[in-house]
C-alpha cells in the first residue's frame, strides 16, 4: 500500500504560543524559490515605486542607504509549515520609501529580478509593518535569502516577503500574483492558515 503525504513529514507539533496553527519551529533558514537565484550587484541595483498617475519614485542602492535604517526582530512563517522565531534584520520602512508617494490605489504587485511578482494591500506595509532589508543577523542578506535586498513582511507567510526586491507597482484592485495564480491564498495570513485558495 502507498504512503500518502500531505506536507513535510517527521515534525512533531509545537505549542509555543509565537506559533500559528500548523507550523513547526526550525532553528535552520530553509530555502525555497520559484526559480534560479538572480545575482544583482549593488552598484546595478535600483528600487522603485510606480503609481497611477504614471509616475515612478526611484532609489539606488547609495539613495536607500541614506535613509533611516531600522532594526527589525521579528518571528517568520512559511506556507510550507516552518516558522523561525526572533530573526534579527535591517533595513528600510516602507513608511519611509512612501512618504513622498501620491497614491489613492490600494494594492501593491510586488516586483522581483527574476520575474517573481505577489501581490498585497498597501495596508500591509504601512505602519511599520513592512521593510526593504538587505542584512540578517548582522551580515549582508545572501543571494539564496534574496539578497542584496528583499521585501520583509513578516505578519504574513514568507513568499509575500519577495526575495531580490526591484520595484512596487500600485493596483486599483488585488490582482493575483505568480503563487496566488497556482492556488495560494490571495492574502495568506498564517494565523488564519490562509494557504490556499
Amino acid at each position: 500500500m502507498a504512503v500518502i503525504s500531505r506536507g513535510f513529514g517527521g515534525h512533531r507539533r509545537e505549542s509555543d504560543p509565537d506559533l500559528p496553527p500548523g507550523q513547526y519551529l526550525t532553528t535552520d533558514f530553509p530555502v525555497l524559490s520559484a526559480g534560479p537565484t538572480p545575482r544583482i550587484h549593488t552598484d546595478e541595483w535600483e528600487f522603485s515605486i510606480a503609481t497611477e498617475s504614471g509616475a515612478v519614485h526611484k532609489w539606488s542602492w547609495d539613495e536607500l542607504h541614506a535613509l533611516p535604517i531600522a532594526d527589525v526582530d521579528t518571528d517568520i512563517h512559511c506556507v510550507t509549515r516552518w516558522s523561525k522565531l526572533g530573526t534579527h534584520w535591517r533595513g528600510i520602512s516602507l513608511d519611509t520609501l512612501f512618504e513622498g508617494v501620491d497614491t489613492s490605489y490600494q494594492y501593491v504587485m510586488e516586483h522581483s529580478y527574476g520575474g517573481y511578482t505577489t501581490n498585497v494591500p498597501l495596508a500591509d506595509l504601512m505602519g511599520n509593518k513592512a521593510w526593504i532589508v538587505t542584512e540578517f543577523d548582522g551580515a549582508p542578506l545572501d543571494p539564496e535569502h534574496g539578497g542584496p535586498a528583499r521585501l520583509l513582511v513578516p505578519h504574513l507567510y514568507f513568499w509575500k516577503s519577495a526575495k531580490w526586491i526591484r520595484g512596487l507597482v500600485m493596483q486599483k484592485s488585488d490582482q493575483p500574483g505568480f503563487w496566488e495564480q497556482n492556488g495560494y491564498n490571495l492574502y495568506g495570513d498564517p494565523w488564519k492558515e490562509q494557504r490556499y485558495s
